[in-house]
């Protein structure tokens, strides 16, 4: 198993960062793939190969996503809780 915290927390040393969430998706060939969220600061140039590149680094490899999406914003609840679970399901925007 693998907590998304860890993920999340490794994502965040990355200069560029803004926001990140990390969720498992379905996926047919891992069950579930790590797809990372992530809401960049204004003038960064990150790229997906640059995330997985930079948590592989410094987590173990099943703990790197295999998908890294770049997202305006995150969707949240009135209180600003990340709605995991409209990622997950495909809701979020």
């Amino acid at each position: 198993m693998v907590a998304s915290r860890e993920v999340e927390d490794a994502i965040f040393t990355l200069d560029g960062v803004a926001e990140v969430a990390v969720v498992g998706v379905p996926d047919e060939k891992w069950i579930e793939a790590i797809t990372a969220y992530v809401v960049t600061t204004p003038g960064s140039d990150l790229n997906a190969e640059s995330v997985i590149a930079h948590v592989r680094g410094r987590l173990a490899g099943f703990k790197t996503p295999k998908t890294v999406r770049f997202v305006d914003q995150l969707p949240k609840n009135t209180a600003g809780k990340i709605l995991k679970r409209d990622l997950r399901d495909g809701s979020a925007g």
